[in-house]
């Protein structure tokens, strides 16, 4: 009982409404029929209160029960907004209206609700329940009846008095608006759930795409990389005596062998997202610039030689500019050494304030390649690579016979 008054300030005052649904939700159906039957009331209320028999016969209507009544009308219009401040403001004014008139009132008009004020209060609680909890709306439901029934307790003269036929009306009316809301609610529900439903369907099927996916390169490309690696590491202990070259060599074949398969296990555990096994893995840092000397060096291992060169001042970089320079440096020296046996290559960067360039070239190939299997992805992939971050791609024959490749990466924002 002692938080009775705070919980009904909060219901009846200071809590919003819900707001208007958006043109085209499900809820938005609810309010087509309202605007008409808005104009309906307000039209019929403005001409029963010209002609009304308010007063008695003969002593005429005075100007300020029309005005107070077309003040009711326009509550009700507003109450399409300000359900709360309508509803308040359409029952003080019944009650103002009422009480003013009531001395000089038919004796055989209702009281204290007319009938064009029975419907205009209906409105205003209808309009209400279909923006506030049901609890609300039944609150302001009892403030009607009660300041219905307080207007019949103080009169002058006998009246016809219709508390008792207006309550189930003014009941309906709530109860029609709650019902509607809640139709409403369950409706906005119920497309938010099949768009959670469409979107959990979506991101299933990826999952089970990127984990397919996964087991492919798993079972294909991680076996055969396993193999080269044991098989590099074994190899020395096939030959007799074998020469420091060789097992240098082997070496360097069973270190890229085990960097590819790091690299592979770093790609498996993103398209493995939901896997808590590679949680480590998804997070490991990409390689950047830091580690080009590393792959130079690698390369050069595996008999290609290669020369460097940095112009510029070296600057932080964005990641995927760093990664994306890495990636095409890596891809260009594997072409230089599948495509142009025996060739030297030259791996070019340049710092510079819109960005970064980098150039790869490589001389004429002493002997033939082996012909390619199938069409590859490497230039495709590098060229993706430079215009997803805007920057510009060049590849093509040089004079001579060799080969250059030549991204500009800029930096974000710079064009």
């Amino acid at each position: 009982m002692r938080a009775l008054p705070r919980t009904l300030r909060e219901d009846l005052w200071t809590a919003p409404a819900d707001p208007l649904p958006p043109m085209g939700s499900p809820g938005w159906p609810v309010w087509r029929p309202v605007f008409g039957v808005l104009l309906v009331l307000l039209a019929t209320a403005i001409a029963v209160v010209h002609v009304s028999d308010l007063v008695s016969p003969g002593a005429g209507i005075p100007d300020h029960v029309v005005l107070l009544a077309l003040l009711q009308s326009g509550v009700l219009v507003a109450g399409m907004s300000r359900p709360l401040g309508a509803w308040w403001a359409s029952t003080i004014l019944m009650v103002v209206t009422v009480r003013i008139s009531e001395p000089v009132m038919n004796p055989d008009t209702l009281y204290p609700w007319s009938i064009p004020g029975l419907l205009l209060q209906s409105g205003a609680l209808f309009l209400l329940a279909l923006r506030v909890r049901p609890r609300r709306a039944a609150g302001a439901l009892a403030i009607s009846l009660l300041a219905g029934v307080a207007c019949t307790a103080f009169t002058t003269q006998p009246h016809n008095l219709d508390v008792d036929r207006a309550a189930p009306v003014l009941v309906a009316a709530v109860v029609v608006g709650a019902s509607l809301r809640g139709l409403r609610i369950a409706r906005t529900a119920l497309v938010a759930q099949e768009e959670l439903t469409s979107e959990e369907r979506s991101r299933r099927t990826l999952l089970e795409e990127r984990n397919r996916i996964a087991r492919e390169l798993h079972d294909v490309v991680a076996h055969h990389m396993s193999v080269i690696s044991i098989q590099a590491q074994v190899a020395p202990h096939l030959v007799e005596n074998p020469s420091d070259e060789l097992k240098e060599n082997l070496a360097g074949i069973r270190e890229n062998a085990v960097g590819a398969l790091t690299e592979l296990r770093r790609v498996l555990g993103v398209l493995r997202s939901e896997d808590t096994l590679s949680q480590t893995l998804r997070h490991a840092p990409q390689p950047t610039l830091d580690r080009l000397d590393e792959l130079v060096a690698n390369v050069r291992g595996a008999g290609l030689t290669v020369t460097t060169r940095i112009t510029g001042e070296p600057c932080p970089l964005p990641p995927g500019v760093e990664l994306s320079a890495f990636r095409i440096v890596q891809e260009a020296l594997s072409n230089v050494m599948r495509h142009a046996p025996g060739a030297r290559a030259r791996v070019e960067t340049a710092y510079h304030t819109a960005g970064l360039t980098v150039r790869i070239t490589n001389t004429a190939p002493d002997e033939p390649a082996e012909p390619s299997r199938g069409p590859g992805h490497g230039l495709l992939g590098m060229r993706e690579r430079t215009v997803m971050l805007g920057g510009e791609f060049a590849n093509g024959p040089l004079p001579g016979g060799g080969y250059e490749v030549l991204a500009t990466l800029p930096l974000e924002g710079s064009p």
